[in-house]
């Protein structure tokens, strides 16, 4: 019997912008809502201005023969208008699609063949790159801009022409985003409707990419009542606190996770401006930059990535900064131990800042496990991910795909489902039927995530907890061991800065190899650190195919450990030899 989340809570019945902004005419609070960290006073827009600009940004991708269930690509960071831009594609009835800004044109052109993509809109650094897989996938010069967070907010909103206009034009002719801003009427902004679903349950607002980590990328069609779902989830879970008005009174945030993926999308570009909550938004992550904007803006509450929290907790020069503004820290997107969430809490007075990770998939719209702010603070069960968000609902599978699994503590496959699941993969029937399974008897479409992981009590309410990614397990002698389990026992030393754990094939037996991040001016060696894991963790469990040094472990923006890139090195260092205890990269 599927486990139910302990809450329902009713979703309108609307677009994503009908919901994030209420109306497309009615007055909105003229402060600051987005923010340019390093340009406060100049860059910055207001509610009122973010839905104005995503209204020219629809009328001006309508004036260059967007329609309704057209796919426009953005390939860039995070500035301030990217939000704005996000909403447009929305407003004009599009499908925004975004891609990895660090993506080479092969990738790209991937992604802009995939969706079918009309409108490309590149950041000026990866032009070049750009233009290449524009010309491979065949899409015209003239439906490329630049898109850049260079004008001031007061100009690019209401100014009739905003600069760079036409003196942003590149000598391939390649036109400046304001152009399209200039194409549409200022005054007709202010009064036009936006294109409002009539069936915004069947109507894709949004194809998120996978990651690729194991895999061709596809593209995940979300709905907008999918993403209406995660928000109305997200504010009902956050609203149980007690003390939540108080807290959204002096809430901020900073912005640095990418907005072309989900994790940002929800929290940055939807969640945080329905509660009306100011978001600095970053360019890129830089970690020094993150303490300082939180020390100089008092933050109060960062969403971050795992790779985020391991350097809160390692790297020295925290200490330098005031971060006493913190009060929670959400993390998702990858697994994260147990002791290094406790090193983040020992960096602030007791009982004052809380680090908890939650769990989701972009295939689910992000947040699907979360805490419940009431029981926040119980230790017990603080390697959890949570509990079912609000109107979801799971069951723990064998890994036959048939028997259900009830008993608590008993790992499984994770299957869930709810208003927040995608509609599917783009073009790709077989991949959707390979992931989704429809229950005949009911109809109910359900998600096999891929996830191993078991519930603390199998009922409503129950913490769940992350094993580790299905494909991702290391048969060693017909034992299961998990890749995320290591790595959080090699964390536990603090001269480890960050670990990842692959398996390789040597003389035809699957064992664990390490790739380990050592802090600067760390005495310590391979050799010794595979004695040390050897007196912490089973026999089979032992790195027995080796332990590297590395100067970092691969990840892709969204913190996830890119372990196809260290299998793959694995295989060429040492697959099929005779097994070497360690050695340095």
């Amino acid at each position: 019997m599927p486990l139910e989340s302990r809450w329902s809570a009713p979703i309108p019945r609307c677009s994503l912008q009908q919901w994030v902004f209420g109306s497309s005419r009615e007055p909105l609070p003229e402060t600051k809502l987005f923010i340019d960290p390093e340009r406060p006073d100049t860059h910055f827009l207001s509610k009122s201005d973010y839905r104005l600009l995503g209204k020219r940004v629809a009328l001006g991708l309508q004036s260059e023969g967007i329609k309704p269930g057209d796919r426009v690509l953005v390939f860039s960071g995070n500035n301030l208008y990217f939000p704005s831009f996000f909403m447009g594609v929305l407003m004009a009835g599009a499908i925004f699609t975004g891609a990895n800004p660090t993506y080479v044109a092969r990738e790209l052109a991937y992604q802009l063949k995939d969706s079918g993509a009309s409108v490309l809109l590149v950041a000026e650094a990866a032009l070049d790159t750009a233009l290449e897989a524009a010309k491979e996938a065949g899409l015209p010069k003239n439906k490329i801009f630049i898109f850049g967070g260079d004008t001031p907010g007061a100009e690019v909103t209401h100014s009739a022409s905003p600069r760079p206009g036409k003196a942003g034009r590149t000598a391939d002719g390649v036109r400046h985003w304001t152009e399209l801003l200039s194409a549409a009427d200022l005054e007709r902004a202010k009064t036009w409707d936006w294109v409002e679903p009539a069936s915004p349950e069947s109507t894709t607002c949004c194809l998120n990419y996978s990651s690729g980590t194991t895999g061709v990328p596809k593209g995940v069609e979300i709905s907008h009542t999918s993403y209406v779902a995660n928000g109305v989830g997200v504010t009902f879970v956050t609203e149980l606190d007690p003390e939540a008005p108080e807290k959204l009174a002096r809430c901020s945030q900073l912005g640095f996770l990418p907005l072309y993926h989900a994790f940002g999308q929800t929290y940055f570009i939807a969640n945080c401006p329905r509660r009306n909550i100011p978001v600095y938004i970053m360019p890129s992550f830089d970690f020094v930059k993150m303490l300082t904007y939180v020390q100089k803006y008092r933050i109060n509450s960062l969403t971050v990535v795992p790779p985020i929290v391991v350097a809160l907790a390692k790297h020295p020069i925290v200490k330098n900064f005031d971060l006493s503004s913190l009060e929670s820290i959400g993390c998702g997107a990858a697994p994260l131990s147990t002791e290094i969430m406790e090193e983040v809490e020992k960096l602030f007075p007791p009982n004052t800042v809380v680090v908890r990770q939650g769990w989701g998939m972009t295939e689910i719209t992000c947040t699907c496990l979360s805490w419940d702010p009431t029981r926040i603070e119980d230790r017990s069960d603080i390697s959890g991910v949570g509990e079912l968000m609000p109107n979801a609902r799971a069951k723990i599978m064998d890994l036959d795909g048939v028997t259900e699994i009830t008993a608590p503590k008993t790992p499984g496959e994770i299957w869930v489902t709810g208003p927040t699941l995608m509609r599917g993969y783009w073009n790709k029937p077989q991949a959707t039927a390979d992931t989704m399974v429809t229950d005949p008897a009911t109809g109910t479409r359900w998600l096999r995530t891929g996830d191993i992981g078991y519930v603390d009590e199998y009922r409503p309410g129950g913490t769940f907890h992350i094993v580790d990614r299905l494909k991702e397990l290391i048969k060693v002698k017909g034992n299961q061991v998990a890749p995320a389990e290591l790595e959080a026992v090699l964390l536990e030393r603090h001269d480890v800065v960050d670990a990842a754990v692959v398996g390789v094939t040597i003389g035809g037996e699957e064992l664990p190899r390490a790739y380990v991040v050592v802090a600067e001016g760390a005495k310590t060696t391979p050799e010794e650190i595979a004695a040390w894991m050897a007196g912490r963790v089973a026999r089979h469990k032992q790195l027995k195919g080796g332990v590297v040094f590395v100067d970092e472990v691969p990840k892709n923006p969204s913190g996830k450990i890119l372990r196809k890139i260290l299998r793959d090195r694995a295989a060429k260092e040492v697959g099929d030899r005779k097994p070497t205890a360690s050695k340095l990269a």
